[in-house]
């Protein structure tokens, strides 16, 4: 749908890119509209991950990830709505950090944002690039609908800065999935016990929160925002929407928007929130929550595409898209979806800052990456974590043979 169109103006992330000296090389491959945690669009084909080509590197910022583990760059834009920035590090062995809300700006024109859930960063090799390029883009610019707290000082400080002795959580459950896979719990534990080590206090503890309702509120708010993002393109290219321009799953998810009503939406907005409340409540005790940031190691490419069964109950649904038929669909393609990528929306839905580390490999040689996260505003504390985890088990030199 999108294919031949080129924006005539940056976005501000891109304009502060540029001025601080960046060279921008180019666009990578992505899933259509972002979708899935895969990057295997129609239009572009597969991406593989540097570390098995049979592999994939997640996704949505999978072409991101890719590149940085191959070592084409040191670093690269990622979009994260639900863990595009996260699960793409995690599969391919590299440092992700999603901002805070409001901490990054989306505009001058927000449409991708669904609602919130978005925030843009980067993708790195190192902790040190990711702080510098927070630094880079995350003043506040005009007409931002939310601006993230400042920080006291430069994030680049705050990653050479001693964390002191934190309260970590550990939780190796599930949050919006049903199972995790041994080699990522045991990528937690051995987080933990790396923690411990350097004289952090650690225990077993998972935020409470109402899983049934945040995985609906998740789907639904994607859903609706998919809308959103189709209607704002339509408008930008001149063309209507029509079944033929998206893949099956899209057209879907777009179809679920548009008959998403209004009153319930908001009210899942408000059942967020106080969701959110009651994980701040949490970290008044623990100043950060670890989890595994995949629920399994990355995937085999194809292992998530939808079967050729699937694609034809999903196009016939689309021609005859009863409200309770949706439903249903979307619920079975939920649970399946959500399972490889479990732990990462939840903070999405939250605002909160939530980085993947690479501390683990598995007996294949497959990334592990685990996921911190902290209070809302505080990238400082996870930054000072992040740069003494770097500093105590350093990932650097570990590449990839096609790098």
């Amino acid at each position: 749908f999108l294919e031949f169109f080129v924006a005539d103006e940056d976005s501000v992330l891109v304009s502060r890119y540029r001025k601080a000296g960046l060279l921008v090389l180019g666009k990578t491959n992505t899933p259509e509209f972002g979708l899935v945690a895969v990057t295997e669009p129609a239009l572009r084909g597969p991406t593989r991950n540097p570390w098995n080509l049979d592999h994939t590197p997640g996704g949505s910022s999978g072409g991101s990830a890719a590149a940085v583990a191959a070592g084409f760059v040191p670093a690269a834009h990622g979009g994260d709505g639900g863990g595009s920035i996260r699960i793409p590090s995690s599969a391919c062995g590299l440092f992700g950090l999603k901002p805070s809300r409001g901490r990054n700006p989306l505009g001058p024109h927000f449409d991708g944002n669904w609602l919130g859930l978005v925030q843009e960063h980067v993708l790195s090799r190192s902790v040190r690039d990711s702080a510098a390029m927070l630094d880079i883009s995350s003043r506040p610019a005009v007409g931002e609908p939310l601006i993230a707290p400042t920080p006291d000082r430069p994030f680049l400080e705050e990653a050479h800065t001693d964390p002191g002795r934190l309260r970590v959580a550990l939780c190796t459950e599930s949050l919006f999935g049903t199972t995790t896979h041994g080699d990522c719990i045991e990528a937690a534990e051995k987080a933990a016990a790396l923690l411990e080590s350097l004289g952090h206090d650690v225990e077993e503890a998972c935020p409470p929160f109402d899983k049934a309702r945040m995985v609906e509120a998740y789907l639904r708010i994607v859903a609706a925002g998919l809308a959103a993002d189709i209607a704002y393109a339509a408008r930008l290219v001149g063309k209507k929407p029509e079944r033929d321009y998206f893949e099956p799953v899209t057209w879907l998810m777009m179809l679920i928007g548009r008959k998403t009503r209004g009153d319930e939406l908001a009210s899942l907005l408000l059942a967020t929130q106080e969701n959110a409340r009651r994980i701040a409540i949490f970290h008044e005790t623990y100043d950060v929550l670890l989890t595994p940031t995949l629920g399994r190691p990355p995937v085999k490419i194809g292992e998530l595409r939808p079967s050729r069964r699937d694609e034809l109950a999903i196009k016939a649904v689309s021609r005859f898209p009863a409200r309770k038929v949706l439903d249903f669909v979307l619920e079975e393609m939920a649970a399946e979806q959500m399972d490889p990528v479990p732990n990462t929306m939840l903070f999405n839905l939250t605002g909160q800052p939530a980085m993947s580390v690479p501390l683990h490999w598995n007996a294949s040689g497959l990334p592990i990456g685990v996921q911190f996260a902290g209070r809302y505003g505080d990238e400082a504390t996870l930054l000072r974590l992040a740069g003494q985890l770097e500093a105590a088990q350093p990932w650097v030199d570990r590449r990839p043979l096609l790098a």
